[in-house]
């Protein structure tokens, strides 16, 4: 899994006009998924199931 930040330098991710992560390849918002154990979140696309880790 790679972190959000790879994901936008690798084209994998963009940013919209408001700062939202979106997936480049089917353009939907990602979704927050809090682990508790975790330092970190988890991003996920609702529609192809890609996952990234996002550190605080």
């Amino acid at each position: 899994m790679k972190s959000t930040r790879k994901g936008l330098r690798s084209d994998e991710l963009y940013k919209d006009t408001y700062e939202r992560l979106n997936c480049a390849e089917c353009e939907q918002t990602l979704a927050t998924e809090n682990l508790s154990d975790e330092v970190y979140n988890v991003r996920k696309c609702p529609d192809c199931g890609r996952e990234w880790k996002e550190l605080p």
